[in-house]
């Protein structure tokens, strides 16, 4: 759906006339994510250059770019993807190559290649945040509180109903640890068919006490009105849900399933150069700093890291200690595997919507 229209490059005075001026479709999540990027990116950068961005939400996948593509009707300029989407994509013609010579270096020269965190840069992405998949309560409807994923799976102690996003990627890691498998080996479990068995196996523990959610917004929600005890959700979600909305949301970090979203060029955008230009601008680690300050995902350079300061609506919130890389969260997670899920993301889809319906 159309999500936001800025036309600020006449009421700002800007060389270009709005009448001249570019159009980028910026695509993403929606919700507080994007309006993070809408105020770390969108409007200084329409400010910069007098052109606009149009910005849209999906939930995620290949589908809607696919098809783009292959009718040759491309709408979507940037899009913001996880990373084994975007490496899938890449692998299936779906995205524009991006060379890494036009991203901005770090303060002190050091090259973005060499700045970037390793992985985050590939032939047709650039990292933009790492986050994760966690899960959550609210600690006014939820006593004793849970502390580790084992909870999560524990009826007996903590009886009630869960939330769960319906897809196979994060559930199948979380079942894993949850049935004892350290963080480090779970992707080696996942590799051999008795390894998935073992992770449906443990969802099917909790199956019948699942309410499945599709978009990132629903599990706050779902918290709120109680309709579920715990939740795994996109720890930015609630995030945002506890500190601009005043929710009493906490997150349990154990077993957080880490992933880096990248941004991406749709194939035979004609927008190219405005896209290429948008790309660098956000890539800066000035600009990945001011995101950290809206929402608590980790900018994916070393540079922008080292300068994350304050919550943007309260200077006294250190939003240091919320990101998902900060050491006392990050000590039992695991991190998502994208050549792993770009590999098996069919396969494992299909059995989990098989297994949904038994």
């Amino acid at each position: 759906m159309k999500f936001h229209l800025f036309p600020y490059a006449a009421a700002l005075g800007l060389a270009a006339s709005v009448a001249s001026a570019g159009e980028l479709t910026v695509v993403s999540f929606g919700g507080a994510y994007t309006q993070s990027q809408i105020e770390a990116y969108h409007k200084p950068w329409m400010a910069k250059t007098g052109h606009r961005i149009l910005s849209e939400d999906y939930n995620g996948g290949l589908a809607e770019i696919k098809a783009q593509v292959q009718a040759g009707q491309v709408t979507w300029d940037v899009v913001d993807s996880q990373a084994a989407e975007v490496l899938l994509g890449c692998d299936e013609g779906l995205h524009e190559e991006i060379d890494p010579s036009i991203l901005p270096p770090a303060p002190d020269g050091t090259p973005a290649v060499e700045d970037f965190y390793e992985g985050t840069i590939s032939d047709c992405a650039v990292g933009t945040i790492a986050w994760s998949t966690v899960f959550a309560y609210d600690r006014e409807q939820l006593s004793p509180a849970p502390a580790t994923i084992n909870d999560f799976f524990d009826l007996e102690k903590f009886p009630g109903r869960r939330g769960m996003r319906k897809v196979p990627k994060a559930n199948l890691e979380m079942a894993l640890v949850a049935d004892g498998v350290s963080p480090e080996k779970v992707y080696e479990v996942l590799q051999t068919s008795e390894g998935v068995d073992r992770a449906f196996a443990k969802l099917d523990t909790i199956k019948e006490h699942v309410v499945w959610w599709e978009s990132g917004a629903q599990p706050p929600q779902l918290l709120v009105d109680g309709e579920v005890v715990m939740s795994t959700a996109y720890n930015g979600r609630i995030f945002n849900a506890a500190v601009a909305e005043g929710q009493s949301l906490e997150v349990v970090w154990d077993a957080q399933v880490l992933t880096v979203n990248s941004w991406a060029i749709v194939k035979d955008t004609p927008d190219m150069e405005l896209a290429l230009d948008f790309l660098a601008f956000v890539s800066t680690p000035e600009n990945m700093a001011v995101q950290a300050s809206w929402i608590s995902y980790a900018p994916v350079r070393r540079s922008a890291s080292a300068m994350i300061g304050a919550y943007h609506a309260d200077p006294a919130l250190d939003m240091r200690p919320l990101m998902p890389t900060a050491p006392d969260n990050i000590r039992n997670a695991v991190w998502n595997d994208k050549e792993f899920w770009a590999d098996r993301i069919d396969e494992l889809n299909e059995r989990f919507n098989a297994w949904l319906l038994k």
